[in-house]
């Protein structure tokens, strides 16, 4: 991922059909706390923080990171999406072999259920296949997360492996982009 920091991060805003990927602001810092303090939000990922812990430690700005994305709906932030550094719990790990960008997200639950997370993680992904042409993407989750399950299916990762961690089944995938055919041309 520090080839996003060499000079194609901050993208300038991204627009779906009915979101808006861009850089955090310093508006963004309640819903970022919210996010992070949700048990619902967190329930597959540790937990919650306490709120008190967030509001001292979270920045002003938060997220001035190369590939995190704020989500925003209607003006608001509803979500992150991030594509970070993939750092195998052990070092010499063969996941590491499989790529070296990890695919984040959380949203709120009220924005759950309507297909923001596929959009926005559709459109960040789109962008880091233009950002890096031909770098996969991985993805961690639970398997009792049935949400991201069904979302990984739905941005096309495909399983390379089942572990047991942290008391629970975990899935790791990865997303590669679709090469254009030898034959293809450009539209």
């Amino acid at each position: 991922m520090t080839e996003l920091a060499a000079g194609v991060w901050p993208p300038a805003p991204m627009t779906t059909e009915r979101l808006i990927l861009r850089e955090s602001a310093a508006r963004d810092r309640e819903a970022c706390i919210e996010l992070h303090a949700s048990p619902e939000v967190l329930a597959y990922l540790g937990g919650p923080r306490p709120r008190a812990e967030l509001e001292r430690t979270v920045p002003e700005v938060p997220g001035r990171l190369p590939g995190w994305f704020v989500v925003e709906l209607d003006g608001a932030m509803i979500g992150t999406v991030q594509l970070k550094p993939h750092v195998p719990e052990h070092p010499g790990n063969r996941r590491l072999e499989a790529g070296k960008t990890e695919l984040g997200y959380l949203f709120l639950p009220e924005a759950w259920g309507h297909g923001y997370a596929t959009e926005a993680c559709a459109a960040a992904l789109d962008w880091f296949a233009d950002a890096l042409p031909g770098e996969p993407v991985v993805l961690y989750t639970q398997t009792a997360n049935a949400r991201s399950m069904r979302l990984a299916a739905k941005l096309g990762f495909t399983e390379l492996e089942r572990f047991e961690a942290w008391g629970a089944e975990q899935w790791f995938g990865r997303w590669s982009p679709v090469a254009p055919s030898a034959g293809a041309v450009p539209a």
